[in-house]
């Protein structure tokens, strides 16, 4: 290297891009939230901060930075204006032991804050980012705060309990005696593993935002995957309610693709961050990103059952709504249509009276008595549909642009059927109507539609909702569908640059 070059990389940057284990946020990202507030805020010495999920200390060290330039006026000697920041604004809960001391480490430059190179001395270690290991509160199995699996966390006391302070409890309060935070803002743990079934996860995120209502702050940003858009859990759909109709929420960023926040995380369904703001009552400023391109547009979040990501699209289901028809969803069936779970099996080669079988490992081949439900379509044409979409975790392909449905939907015969890998649209007597049906689904148009309802990889009966039902005496065309809706050279447009033709 030579003398006039230097590598002076951010240590919290470099952090933010290490693994796919923990989301840390990258010192840009958490500026453009930080951005979203009011500024006079760190002009004032009396605002409190708090971050009560922190891990790197990204937030409150970029707190502390924007507070020391604000307050040099009103406190000219920087150590005496160090020491007001640090003890009587900037307050953080860490997540786990490592992070107490990374964010110690960020905010004081060391790691216990009555330390000898402490930046501003307190008398505990902790100063004023706390962090507790506490245990979950089993309840039948499942911890009540958090809905951890006994089987799973139930550890010794030197292994990492995952029982978050903030949300194991019933009064978030107690953490700061009562103090009111005007800001709150911070990166919350996205997900647990229960231990379940294909190792389930369960959401979080969303256990951390009620607790910070609890708090009744001026201000509240927060970054959290996007699935609550659409789809998930019953949880997330009581979530999905609640922030849809909760009108205190000004700015909404929503990413597609995660990569675009997260360089090295897979997030399905992508992410999105937004600021509540305790005086504001109207709609929401909705920002959608996807490579790099910008859309906003000012909207209220609760105009359609799911919260649709896309601006451009909700001229189009506007459009698509217009004759009041049914939707395609009362023809399809629920998830494991016939009652057999993803890895049941049938013999190799057909035998009498036996049913093909198809599952994520081909076909193979049981008998009629082995099916426990949807006995009326066994003996009919039907469309196979598989339960993933298909984008890894919701991501685009290099060329920004979805398939959404898998090579593998396509008519399966009668005596045909499926395991819990896929579910069914149709149920018809003829060949022909089952493939004017194919005809339909394959169309750009209803693959889009399909699109704006998901926020993971996964399909469902629910996601049909969106998709009108037609006449399937004769095939379909886009070139049809475009003009039986109306829609406008640029909303083609916009259809056509996001999906991608069918194999």
């Amino acid at each position: 290297m030579t003398n006039n070059s230097s590598y002076n990389p951010d240590v919290l940057n470099c952090i933010a891009n290490l693994s796919n284990d923990e989301v840390f946020t990258p010192p840009e990202l958490a500026n453009k939230m930080l951005d979203l507030l009011p500024q006079e805020l760190f002009r004032s010495s009396k605002t409190t901060f708090l971050d009560p999920f922190t891990k790197s200390g990204v937030f409150l060290r970029e707190i502390v930075k924007r507070l020391d330039r604000g307050l040099a006026d009103e406190i000219p000697d920087r150590q005496k204006r160090i020491d007001h920041i640090l003890h009587n604004q900037v307050f953080g809960i860490a997540c786990t032991e490592l992070t107490s001391l990374l964010a110690r480490r960020s905010v004081y430059c060391s790691k216990t804050a009555n330390g000898k190179y402490s930046i501003s001395k307190f008398e505990t270690q902790e100063g004023n980012i706390l962090y507790k290991n506490i245990k979950h509160t089993w309840v039948n199995g499942k911890c009540k705060y958090c809905g951890a699996s006994q089987s799973v966390y139930d550890r010794g006391s030197e292994a990492e309990q995952y029982a978050y302070m903030f949300i194991h409890a019933d009064n978030p309060k107690q953490f700061f005696k009562n103090m009111k935070f005007d800001v709150i803002i911070g990166n919350p743990p996205y997900q647990l593993d229960t231990g379940g079934a294909g190792r389930q996860a369960k959401p979080l995120y969303d256990l951390f935002v009620c607790q910070v209502m609890k708090l009744n702050p001026l201000y509240f940003s927060v970054i959290i995957p996007s699935r609550w858009f659409s789809g998930g859990m019953k949880q997330l759909e009581d979530f999905r309610d609640k922030m849809m109709n909760d009108k205190h929420i000004r700015v909404l960023v929503d990413f597609v693709n995660a990569k675009e926040c997260f360089p090295q995380n897979s997030i399905s369904g992508g992410v999105c961050y937004f600021l509540w703001d305790k005086e504001h009552e109207g709609d929401c400023n909705f920002t959608n990103i996807k490579g790099g391109v910008l859309n906003n547009l000012d909207r209220p979040l609760n105009e359609f059952p799911v919260l649709v990501r896309y601006n451009n699209a909700v001229s189009i289901l506007h459009k698509s709504r217009v004759f009041e028809e049914p939707d395609l969803a009362q023809i399809v069936s629920p998830l494991c249509p016939y009652g057999l779970p993803t890895d049941y099996r049938g013999k190799e080669r057909p035998f009498e009276e036996s049913l093909k079988l198809y599952s994520s490992d081909g076909a193979s081949y049981i008998s009629r008595d082995e099916v426990t439900k949807g006995h009326d379509s066994i003996d009919a044409y039907k469309i196979i549909i598989g339960k993933v979409s298909a984008e890894h975790a919701g991501e685009p392909g290099k060329d920004g642009m979805y398939r959404v449905l898998t090579a593998s939907t396509r008519v399966i015969e009668p005596k045909e059927i499926c395991t819990h890998s896929y579910f069914i649209i149709g149920n018809y007597e003829h060949r022909e109507q089952a493939d004017n049906l194919l005809s339909y689904l394959y169309t750009k148009f209803v693959r889009f539609l399909l699109l704006v309802t998901l926020s993971s990889i996964n399909l469902s009966k629910s996601v049909f909702w969106v998709v009108p039902l037609q006449d399937f005496s004769h095939p379909w065309t886009d070139e049809m569908l475009y003009k039986k809706y109306g829609l406008t050279d640029e909303e083609i447009a916009f259809i056509e640059s996001m999906i991608r033709p069918m194999e």
